[in-house]
């Protein structure tokens, strides 16, 4: 009976109450006192969560390149990883176009974009984009955070690893213990998540208030009715006939990271969750471990999703029409722009210039998507979220691993 009890009142319904209840407090007071007294509870989960992502994926990603034991297999696992995460985004985009085009949330929409401004955020070339990948000083990488840095430099040693094959065996140990150790310290800082969420809540309300929500709220919808169909027609499909997973297990053990992502906007706070989730319904270690902190950087559905919908709404806000090769261009710069989109919440607003910018729409827009973007950043980021766990399962299923290592109740 208690075990059912701590279930039902769990993290998850713990972080909804304190959504709930910063939304109602963020109502009644003022933005000055908000911003003073209930702002810093939120910052400073967002520091925490920042304080632990960036071991977190180090140690995870070379566990999981290096417990690849076939180096051919790795490579296999890693091709497939990305393929599924390239197409799931494009996908992902082509929805929130289709849905856009359906609804017009930017027609009869008469906010002014007078006198608004937004920073531009140049794109980079192609060659340019694929060089920064590669750190030229891992630590400085490091030290500021460069997520796809990480990555590339986690993977590449990891690799090297593998190839050390006996003499690498306690290298490998200690990323093992090191990742398990930073889940477990993510899982302490989650424990605070309810306040910080509460205090994120109570300061976004208290300064915008529930009214900025009517004029866009056409926007709001159609980013709603896009990633829910996303989830109806790929998602639930690929997970029925193809993973073959009861559809149940599946919403119930992706319920606790969808929720964290949902509330905090923050697909980084919801990473331990997630390779946990990924890790019950089945997926094996080393190939959770492996796309799961990738997925947390380069995969991002929901916001590939958004990016999509925004670019028509922005589009209709100014009266320009989008032509096919428009669209197309939306596609293949939506998918690119969502792959160097960083885990933390709002990075999808300023990555979404890389779009406008390259469909010839004014930046000023972002300034009025703003003022419900931390609502379309709560949509975009729970689907991010899904999206990692179930290419883990996808890539574990044509790998014949699926189900192959038991949960261990330990790695929670």
């Amino acid at each position: 009976m208690a075990e059912k009890k701590s279930s039902v009142w769990g993290l998850p319904m713990q972080i909804l109450a304190g959504l709930i209840l910063g939304i109602v407090v963020g109502m009644f007071v003022s933005a000055d006192i908000a911003q003073t007294w209930f702002r810093p509870l939120g910052d400073l989960f967002i520091r925490l969560i920042r304080m632990v992502v960036v071991p977190l994926v180090f140690a995870t990603l070379v566990a999981g390149a290096a417990g690849i034991s076939d180096v051919s297999k790795l490579g296999r696992v890693a091709v497939k990883t990305l393929l599924l995460f390239m197409v799931t985004s494009a996908i992902s985009v082509i929805f929130g176009l289709v849905i856009a085009n359906m609804i017009d949330p930017g027609v009869g929409v008469t906010l002014s974009t007078e006198g608004l401004k937004a920073a531009q955020v140049n794109a980079p070339s192609f060659v340019k984009t694929l060089l920064d990948i590669v750190p030229i000083n891992p630590m400085e990488a490091f030290a500021k955070g460069s997520i796809l840095q990480i990555i590339f430099f986690a993977i590449m040693f990891g690799f090297c690893l593998n190839m050390m094959g006996e003499k690498g065996k306690y290298i490998y140990e200690f990323f093992d213990v090191t990742g398990q150790i930073m889940i477990r310290m993510t899982g302490i800082v989650m424990r605070y998540a309810p306040i910080g969420v509460f205090g994120l809540m109570a300061a976004v309300v208290s300064q915008h208030g529930l009214a900025v929500l009517l004029p866009l709220g056409k926007l709001i919808l159609s980013s709603f009715i896009a990633t829910s169909l996303l989830i109806i027609i790929i998602y639930i499909p690929w997970v029925k006939f193809w993973i073959r997973i009861p559809l149940g297990t599946y919403f119930k053990n992706i319920f606790e990271p969808w929720v964290i992502a949902f509330t905090t906007c923050s697909s980084a706070a919801a990473m331990a969750a997630n390779l946990v989730a990924a890790r019950k319904l089945g997926a094996s270690n080393a190939i959770a471990s492996f796309a799961v902190p990738l997925g947390n950087t380069i995969n991002m559905n929901g916001t590939a999703v958004y990016m999509g919908v925004c670019a028509v709404f922005a589009a209709q806000i100014y009266g320009i029409d989008l032509t096919m090769t428009d669209q197309i261009i939306v596609v293949v710069t939506g998918v690119l722009a969502a792959v160097g989109t960083a885990g933390v919440p709002g990075a999808g607003l300023i990555m979404s210039t890389l779009v406008f910018t390259q469909i010839g729409i004014p930046l000023e827009v972002i300034a009025l998507i703003a003022g419900v973007d931390r609502i379309l950043d709560m949509i975009r980021t729970s689907i991010n979220v899904v999206g990692d766990s179930t290419t883990a399962l996808a890539v574990s299923r044509m790998e014949g691993e699926l189900g192959t290592e038991p949960f261990n109740e330990e790695e929670a």
